[in-house]
């Protein structure tokens, strides 16, 4: 493999040298046709000129004669040009090809705008070579050293560094994207390499560039005056490195709960067969996983796959192969019963529809689905609108889910009773949120829209219709016609304004309705769930909707289904509610914060941080367990530090903290590298381990 990796890069190589010598001809010869009497005259004028320019008379004798083109070099004609031009092209799409395909077939994680290098860095990884950020590229001994005479037993590895010194276990070598690292500290001494970690003033500084990666690999020697990461002498950085300690005070989370670590798996980790895609290479990744002492994993079980194409035709054999490759790590499992669509939502990296048979009901009776005030369907999932319909083939909404989730616990009953299942998490809405699509980009709606209802399908309008008539105006049967559109900012609706209809009696109305719609259909879905899963932990799943949140509607959170104007608390409800099921709330707004350095949230009038306050301490008054996970990938120190303090509030005379922790997700950039042990230190202090020291 090395030696194929090796003719492959010199091919490569020269391929590309042959063509930049080519574009330089052309340039060079362009050049020349503008400027192609410049050596006559300059021969001319020295002859002629001052005794100043003898030295210029001396240099003209040795030029060769100008060319009928102009110049020295010689002159390629025209259709030379286009046919370098034509090869290129050709090999942009051939690399084109290659990339996409190893990407859909390969497992292998290579950015848009990827390039050959790419491309060689993940073939020398898979192969087990090191490959450090500059391009550095030498064969790793992790091979040999952890199937030698320890009988296959990893070793482990040391990485000698400026401001760390963490020990851990080292990953398989063939693992794709995943560097082995150094075994030892002869062989980081033979890579002439050192790490110079300079953090900011502060990691919890969400306006500074912490965020992004701060660690950088210099060469014994290198100059650094001109790098951007490296300013000064190398005695200004010692002296940064040596000030880590006054200006970087860190919180010791030594004695401090434990809380379960889960990591997100791949979304197409099952594909539409059915089928475990690349077992060899997640049984490689569970492994690295596993030796950071992680609790479990999460995985999405997708209506889409197991029930595709019939009614309870369910095929389980894909999940039952994934789990027993989870099981066989000994880890625990964080199940998702996901009854919505996936692809077209940020994040998503695979697309899985709803079940074929269902999209053919939604053909002929569209009203399946939620529909915006202008008639457009939303086929992510089923509107609430039949939950008690029987539009399925005989069954309603409900009862299909049930089913499934019946099916689901009587497949997979001995990882239930021997405890690898820990969690089940219900699926409620859109991306799995108890929430309405209020925002589909698919229908053009683009952040800071306040979004637009979700009511106008038959069957909820005619629930509309029998709230109002209940309430003895029956012209209340109607949703707002004056909200806007899913791009309107409050200010410019009658709804949402201040002082506008939404705190009216009609609007009031509506929207209790509205928000009402969404407390049920949680209610008959848990109470369902609770019943198949009796004895195990079910979960919600609540996003965050923060923009808008300093204005007095909240526009954007009542059209998502939170009725939570300025001077009512609409979470309150929504606690209860899974109080009364014994379910967990998975909150997705925890680290919002993170997002201050990129996000302008004043123009939005937003507040993640207060919207996270009010979910939480909605949850925390009724005791019900609070699950959180990242919204945003994080790979950093200061990212990481900033989940911790959510997740373990300081000086809380109650002690409070969340339930568990799931983090988005696996891949080989989150086992790579410095990423790597950045990951294993949060799971450390997550687990309520001391502050190591990582300085020098």
């Amino acid at each position: 493999m090395a030696s194929e990796m090796q003719r492959y890069v010199t091919n490569e190589d020269d391929e590309e040298m042959d063509v930049k010598e080519e574009d330089d001809e052309d340039e060079d010869e362009d050049d020349e046709d503008k400027n192609g009497t410049m050596p006559a005259m300059a021969g001319f004028d020295g002859a002629h000129g001052s005794s100043s320019s003898n030295m210029f008379q001396h240099h003209q004798q040795y030029q060769e004669p100008p060319t009928p083109c102009g110049g020295s070099r010689r002159c390629r004609p025209l259709e030379e040009k286009e046919r370098t031009k034509l090869r290129e092209r050709q090999r942009r799409a051939i690399t084109a090809k290659i990339l996409a395909g190893l990407r859909r077939h390969g497992n292998y994680n290579l950015r848009v705008r990827a390039d050959i290098n790419d491309v060689i860095a993940a073939l020398a990884r898979e192969a087990g070579w090191v490959v450090l950020p500059d391009g550095t590229t030498f064969p790793s001994k992790s091979h040999s050293q952890v199937t030698g005479a320890t009988g296959g037993t990893p070793t482990t590895m040391v990485t000698s560094s400026s401001s760390h010194i963490p020990t851990q276990h080292t990953p398989p070598a063939s693992l794709k994207g995943t560097p082995s690292g150094f075994q030892n500290t002869a062989n980081h001494s033979a890579c002439q390499m050192k790490s110079v970690f300079i953090p900011t003033s502060s990691p919890y500084d969400s306006s500074s560039t912490a965020r992004s990666q701060t660690s950088a690999m210099v060469a014994d020697g290198q100059d650094t005056q001109n790098d951007p990461f490296l300013v000064g002498s190398g005695d200004s950085i010692d002296k940064q490195v040596i000030d880590i300690h006054t200006k970087l005070q860190e919180r010791d989370f030594a004695g401090t709960p434990y809380i379960p670590v889960y990591v997100m798996l791949p979304l197409g980790v099952i594909n539409m067969k059915s089928e475990l895609v690349d077992a060899d290479g997640l049984v490689k990744q569970l492994r690295v996983l596993k030796s950071t002492n992680v609790d479990g994993v999460m995985v999405d079980c997708w209506w889409g796959i197991v029930e595709a194409n019939a009614p309870q035709d369910y095929n389980w054999n894909g999940y039952k192969r994934l789990f027993q490759v989870v099981r066989e790590h000994k880890l625990k499992i964080k199940v998702v019963m996901s009854f919505h669509e996936c692809g077209g939502n940020i994040g998503d990296d695979v697309c899985i529809p709803l079940p074929h048979w269902v999209s053919e009901i939604g053909r002929s009776n569209p009203d399946i689905y939620f529909t915006d005030r202008a008639g457009r369907r939303n086929p992510e999932c089923l509107s609430w609108g039949i939950d008690k319909e029987r539009v399925l083939k005989g069954r309603t909404a409900v009862e299909v889910y049930f089913d499934y989730m019946r099916s689901f616990r009587v497949e997979f009953d001995e990882f239930f009773e021997d405890g690898i299942i820990s969690m089940v998490e219900v699926g409620l809405g859109p991306c799995g949120e108890l929430r309405y699509p209020s925002n589909p980009v698919k229908h053009g709606w683009r952040y800071p829209g306040v979004g637009e209802f979700q009511c106008y399908d038959q069957y909820l309008l005619k629930g509309l219709r029998k709230a109002a008539e209940a309430r003895g105006h029956s012209f209340w049967a109607r949703g707002p016609d004056n909200a806007g559109s899913y791009n309107s900012q409050p200010q410019e609706t009658g709804f949402f304004c201040d002082g506008g209809d939404y705190d009216g009696y009609y609007g009031r109305f509506f929207l209790n309705w509205y928000s009402q719609v969404l407390v049920d259909h949680a209610d008959r879905v848990l109470s369902l769930a609770k019943l198949a899963f009796d004895g195990t932990c079910i979960a919600a799943k609540l996003s965050g909707i923060h923009w808008w949140y300093k204005t007095s509607s909240h526009a954007a959170e009542l059209t998502a289904g939170f009725y939570n104007p300025s001077n009512r608390d609409g979470y309150v409800a929504i606690a209860a509610m899974l109080k009364k099921h014994g379910a967990a709330l998975n909150f997705k707004c925890a680290e919002m914060s993170m997002l201050e350095q990129a996000v302008d949230f004043s123009e939005a009038l937003g507040d993640p941080e207060g919207l996270a306050w009010q979910v939480l301490n909605a949850a925390w008054d009724v005791s019900l367990p609070v699950c959180s996970e990242n919204a945003l990938l994080c790979h950093d120190r200061g990212g990481y530090n900033c989940l911790l303090e959510k997740a373990k509030l300081l000086n809380d005379p109650d002690g409070k903290h969340i339930f568990a922790f799931t983090y988005l997700r696996l891949g080989p950039l989150l086992i790579d590298g410095q990423n790597f042990m950045e990951f294993e230190r949060f799971v450390k202090r997550m687990h309520g381990k001391g502050l190591e020291v990582f300085y020098s």
